[in-house]
Parts: C-alpha cells; structure tokens; sequence
C-alpha cells in the first residue's frame, strides 16, 4: 500500500516548468496523458495554462457530482453558450434525487459485492470527461465527499451505503469498525472510513476498496488532460487522510506519465485557521489551493481573506480556485447578492476560478448566474487581465467605503473599477500621463452603456450610473 511517504520526491513547485517535467518523463520512457495539460502557467504560476494559453476559470452547474445527471449533455452546452468553463464534480454516489447510481455491483436487493463494478457508473463518468474535455471545460474532482458517508439531517445516505457492512458481502463490522449508522454532522469526525490510511487507523479491509475505487477513477481520468483534483469537500479531519491520498493520487500519476495537481478542502471559513496551512505551506503536496470556504464571508472581509491568502504564498506562488461560490436567497449562507458579490470579488481579486455554487446554496446557473458569468467573459475580453493585478488595499482608490469598490489594472494602460451596489470613489492617476477611453459595463443586464474620454494626470472621479453591479472600464 503507498503511503504519503512513499510519494516521488521531486519537486511540484509552479515554477518547476511543464518542459522539464515532459522532458524527464520522456528519458524515463513515459508517454505523457493528454494534449498540453491543464497547468499553472508558466509565466505567471497564480493562474492556470491549458493547450498553451493562460485560462481564467468561471462556472456555474446545478449539480455536485455532475457526471450522474440525466441532462448533462444540455446542461454543459447551457454553460458554454455564457462562457463558464469550470465545473465541480464529487465522485458522489448518493442517492438525492433518484437518478444516481452506486460504483458496486447490487448483487441482491440491498446487497453489493465490491468486488464488482457496476458499469453504469463509470459509464456516466467517462462520458462525462469526454464531453467536457470536447468543450474544454475544465474538471476539479472531489474524490471524498465526508457527506456520502454520514446519515446526519434524518438521511440515510450511509446506512444505504455499499461501504456499510451489513451492505456488502466482502467486510463486518468486527473487522472495519464500521457501524451502522453515523446520524452526526460529519464534522464531528466518528466515521472510521476517514481513518482507514496507514498513519491513522489502517484499517486493510476498507482501504483495499477504497484504493480499488481510487485505482479505478484514475484508470479513466488520467487519460485526459483537463481534470484537477481535490482529495475532500470541506473536510476537518485528520491531515494524514489527505496527504495519503495526494501521495497516492500522484504516484499512480507518474506510472501512466500524467502528472496531476492537487489541493485539499478545509472547512473552517476564516482562512488564517491553522488548519488551512496544511495546504498553504506544503506546496511539494498540494499544488493548487482551494478557499472555497472563504465564500461564507461576506463584503470587505471577504476580500481581504483573499488577498491576505496570496500574500501568504507569494514566494511560492500557485493558483488559488475557488469551485464553490455560496450566496442564493433559497439558501443558508448568504442571499444571491451575496454570492454574485463574492464572484466578483474573487475574480478581480485574483483567484484562478471561480464557480456559482450549486442550489440551493448557491446560484448555480439560473439566469442571474448566467448574466455574471457572460459580464464577466465581456470585460475579459476588452482587458488585458493577465498583465494585470488586484489593487490588494484600494491604495489607488480615495473616499471608498469598504466593499464600496475594488480595482484591478495595469499600471498606466488600463484600470477596472467593480462596484458592488453603485458608488462613487477616485481613482488616483497622478504621475500617469496621457488619455483614457470609460465606458461602463451593466453587469446585471450585460450591457455596455456611457463611454467617454478622461485624461489621466490627476484624479478621476467615477461615480457608477445607477444602483446595482456596475464595472468602469478605463484603457489607455
């Protein structure tokens, strides 16, 4: 059995070129999986590269374990058509709604044998690659959902599960310590298929099954080049867990001559929690990161998380995605304001993705959803955004409220202002010399609106139509 220990010791390091890695895969003999890979870019390891450009990472999906839905075919064609790129996809087999399916084979009613496969499944996931591969929609994958496994808020996704014992004829309760039913919020960590790795609780008869499911997703999606992988959703458990995982993940890897970048999920939602530096300070195991969680804050804090998160990992810089996006009237965690907000402020903050969350805890992609996501690809498109960078403190930006307003530019070529809910600040162009077209982006309506000319030299005052989303766009 691997072990996080076991993992090849080579450097993951952004900066440690895709060149030199397809060199040292070809003088091993390996063939490298896929065309030109997902990957951070070269030139700027904070964002993403794929098929030899820079990529800028948005989506919206109405689903978390996407590949299972009956409609995903219109459901990605829906996504593309806005310009969202990006999907989520927990290897979740749970049954919500009716037309999930499990991984095992049910040899009776209520009864699996994990030796067998049920071909469905994998059917639906490969299927599934394939047609977001075909509309370069890039994949983050959650191999471990702590949720399938818990049967907390009356379900009974554990006690239906094949994982459970008395489900299955290949294990007992006696040789797992598996019971069954775990009716706590998974949070509370008392599920032992969390522990099941050598450095916790290695308990064989489970991890055989479980690497045997890992061995098998892999046996799929290695074979494509636009899947990155995150090992658990919001997790609080053992760091051990995670670490096995990437190790494992990443050596099954660099069998087939793949390589794989990597990230965990922590739960809490203040960034600066010492658990969340397990990824933040070990980037030889986890080469991207994922704040998702950071998507419970709200306004000026909420951007500052953000920003204090690439300060942290300046020296040893790597993309920071964020696949869950919170905010929806329907939901917990903030009103759809909210999340459309936090989609913004991600993006113009300098995250490398960003994605609306599924109902009904997030937007996922209703029409207000769509309407961000086709802004945001109409201001990419005018804006030199990869030159550019997030103004962290609003230095730039005089008589601004927080959350009033958030600038993103390139030093005397081009300047976007996002206002939130209208507004009006300065914009600071001292020592800056020259003239500048405006013009304003609707963003809710998507729609450009007043255009303008404004010479530089001195401050610019830029007080937004009206109330609402509104994006002042300024290039030289």
């Amino acid at each position: 059995m691997i072990s996080p220990q076991a993992a090849p010791n080579r450097t993951t390091h952004p900066c440690f070129t895709l060149a030199i890695f397809i060199l040292s895969c070809l003088q091993a003999g390996l063939t490298f999986a896929g065309t030109d890979p997902i990957h951070p870019w070269s030139e700027n390891p904070r964002y993403w590269e794929y098929k030899g450009e820079p990529i800028l990472l948005t989506g919206g999906s109405k689903d978390d374990n996407l590949f299972q839905i009956p409609d995903l075919k219109d459901h990605l064609v829906e996504m593309k058509a806005v310009g969202a790129n990006y999907v989520r996809n927990t290897m979740s087999d749970r049954h919500d709604f009716g037309f999930e399916v499990y991984p095992f084979a049910e040899i009776e009613p209520g009864k699996y044998d994990l030796e067998k496969w049920n071909e469905e499944y994998w059917q639906r996931f490969e299927k599934f690659l394939n047609w977001t591969e075909e509309r370069d929609i890039i994949v983050q994958i959650e191999v471990w959902d702590r949720f399938d496994y818990s049967d907390s808020s009356g379900s009974t996704r554990w006690k239906d599960h094949p994982y459970n014992p008395a489900n299955n004829i290949n294990y007992t309760e006696e040789q797992t310590g598996l019971k069954p039913t775990y009716p706590k919020h998974p949070g509370a960590n008392e599920q032992p298929f969390f522990f099941s790795v050598p450095a916790l609780k290695n308990i064989l008869p489970l991890l055989k099954y479980q690497t045997a499911f890992v061995d098998k997703m892999l046996s799929i999606s290695l074979t494509h080049g636009h899947v990155l992988y995150c090992m658990d959703n919001e997790t609080g458990g053992a760091e051990e867990w995670g670490a096995f995982w990437a190790g494992f993940i990443r050596e099954r890897a660099l069998e087939k001559g793949a390589e794989v970048f990597l990230t965990e999920m922590w739960d809490p939602w203040n960034l600066k929690d010492k658990m969340h530096r397990r990824t933040f300070d070990h980037p030889e195991l986890y080469s991207f990161i994922d704040v998702s969680q950071n998507n419970h804050n709200k306004g000026q804090e909420h951007w500052d998380n953000l920003q204090w998160v690439l300060s942290r990992i300046q020296e040893k810089p790597r993309p920071v995605n964020c696949v869950k996006t919170y905010g929806a009237d329907t939901g917990r965690y903030g009103s759809s304001r909210d999340g459309e907000e936090r989609f913004w402020r991600n993006l113009m903050g300098g995250a490398a993705g960003c994605r609306f969350h599924r109902p009904d805890s997030g937007l996922g992609l209703n029409e207000a959803a769509k309407a961000h996501i086709r802004s945001f690809r109409m201001f990419f498109d005018e804006f030199p955004f990869f030159e550019s960078r997030a103004d962290s403190e609003s230095s730039l930006l005089a008589d601004r409220e927080p959350n009033e307003a958030y600038l993103r530019f390139v030093p005397g070529k081009a300047y976007a202002v996002y206002f939130p809910n209208g507004g009006k600040v300065s914009l600071k162009l001292e020592g800056i010399e020259g003239s500048f077209h405006l013009k304003w982006l609707d963003i809710a309506a998507g729609t450009w609106g007043a255009q303008s000319s404004v010479e530089a030299g001195m401050p610019v005052d830029l007080a937004s139509p009206g109330e609402g989303h509104w994006l002042a766009l300024m290039v030289r």
